[in-house]
């Protein structure tokens, strides 16, 4: 284990065995940020996801600004085989049967151990959890299959309910995308249903070369699965453009900037449109084969595509198909083919993930969970909110839903342009966060 601290730099870091299997998982990293610690005080466990962690997830965030005003030590555990919490074998096979959400919620138990023994912890110091995304879902489900090691949770933008066929998911994208409060216009939505038609229609007329060259490929498009890999990518641009509207996190950022470029008729027809807005990214990377390039084994710590899709193929499904009339995508983005992939990468059938599916909402309730002291927090904005949790369950299993506010916003921190929205619902979760922690005073913990 490594451990480094410094009076100036409140972050602790380190790796931490976990116990029993598999024996050769690498360690999980952590992070510690005891600064605004008093003794007594509560811990706020950040929860990771299929992504890498760093020290910045218990330096900032709307977690770590509640931390600051009720005294709380902040922890962070990357997810296993996430990260650098990926052992150097981790991505055969027969390792990736022990990526399931039900170790992740395990993981949780010796971690709290140790952090309740390194840092001398009693039943005083309450224990409270917060995830967004998947990691939101894991913040859920760790309150309501462990209740008596967490106090509550945070659970945001957690798409509880797994769902083989999210054609949810494009409904909203489409909605975003004509909605002139974030810049959306049924022009934009338009010009995307044609541009997509445009692209689609010169696949099924071969001309695969022509669309390397507009769209910049780094390889020469072979066949269907890279076709459906290209209208793949074109699209999450526009999903992107939505699930983080506002915050940054895709390339175009905004639903307003990426119809912007879509409704300029200067530029030329819906098709070179899209061409410009696939110019932002620069290159389209493709291997020789999508299913080659999926099957590989190779460990970065940026990896995430393999291991995620596993965890899609054998628990959630929440395959973002465009099926349904109202997609404006392409009609080659289907569930089939995506069960395909799960086959060919995998060896998962069909029946295999359905079956997943219809467990993963048996094991966990999906958005009925009846959990307590649970609060789900969405923006309807995001197309995940569809999954989650948007109305009240019981006094204690309560619901926040933003409006205009798109993915996990509400843990981002905060800043003055925030959105009054946005405001209002910090406030209301720091003041759950507070009624809680006067609750523990009050209650034996794990009641």
């Amino acid at each position: 284990m490594r451990l480094a601290r410094r009076e100036d730099n409140p972050e602790v870091e380190g790796s931490f065995a976990l116990t029993p299997l598999p024996v050769s998982l690498h360690p999980q990293r952590f992070w510690v940020n005891a600064l605004y610690w008093r003794p007594g005080g509560p811990v706020f466990l950040y929860i990771g996801g299929e992504s890498a962690l760093s020290k910045y997830d218990v330096l900032w965030g709307h977690h770590v600004e509640m931390a600051r005003k009720y005294g709380a030590l902040v922890v962070a555990l990357e997810h296993r085989f996430y990260g650098a919490s990926l052992n150097p074998d981790g991505l055969e096979d027969h390792n990736l049967r022990f990526l399931t959400s039900q170790q992740a919620l395990a993981d949780f138990l010796p971690f709290r151990d140790f952090i309740t023994q390194k840092y001398k912890l009693t039943l005083n110091n309450t224990w409270i959890c917060f995830g967004g995304s998947y990691p939101g879902n894991l913040a859920a489900w760790f309150r309501l299959k462990y209740p008596h090691l967490v106090f509550a949770a945070v659970a945001s933008s957690a798409p509880v309910r797994a769902q083989l066929d999210f054609t949810g998911y494009d409904k909203v994208v489409a909605a975003s995308l004509v909605n002139p409060v974030v810049g959306g216009s049924r022009e934009c939505l338009e010009a995307v249903a044609e541009a997509f038609f445009a692209v689609e229609s010169l696949v099924h007329a071969g001309q695969l070369a022509r669309l390397a060259k507009d769209f910049h490929s780094c390889q020469a498009l072979q066949g269907m699965d890279d076709s459906v890999f290209l209208l793949s990518n074109l699209a999450d641009y526009f999903m992107g453009a939505v699930q983080y509207d506002g915050e940054g996190a895709s390339e175009w950022g905004s639903v307003a900037s990426v119809c912007a470029v879509m409704t300029n008729a200067s530029i030329g027809s819906a098709y070179q449109r899209l061409i410009t807005v696939n110019s932002v990214s620069g290159l389209l990377y493709l291997n020789s084969s999508l299913v080659a390039t999926l099957r590989s084994t190779q460990v970065l710590e940026s990896s995430m595509m393999r291991q995620w899709l596993f965890q899609t193929c054998t628990e959630f499904g929440y395959y973002q198909t465009c099926e349904d009339s109202s997609c404006p995508f392409s009609r080659l983005l289907t569930l089939a083919n995506e069960l395909r992939i799960c086959s060919a990468v995998y060896n998962v059938s069909a029946s295999s993930v359905r079956e997943a599916v219809t467990f993963t909402n048996d094991y966990y309730g999906a958005d009925h969970p009846k959990a307590s002291r649970v609060l789900f927090v969405n923006g309807d904005i995001d197309p995940w909110h569809v999954l989650s949790v948007l109305q009240n369950q019981t006094r204690s299993e309560r619901a926040i839903l933003i409006s205009g506010t798109a993915h996990c916003a509400d843990m981002l921190a905060s800043t003055p342009s925030d959105p009054l929205p946005l405001v209002q619902a910090r406030e209301q979760i720091s003041a759950q966060v507070g009624q809680w922690l006067e609750l523990a005073r009050r209650v034996p913990q794990g009641l």
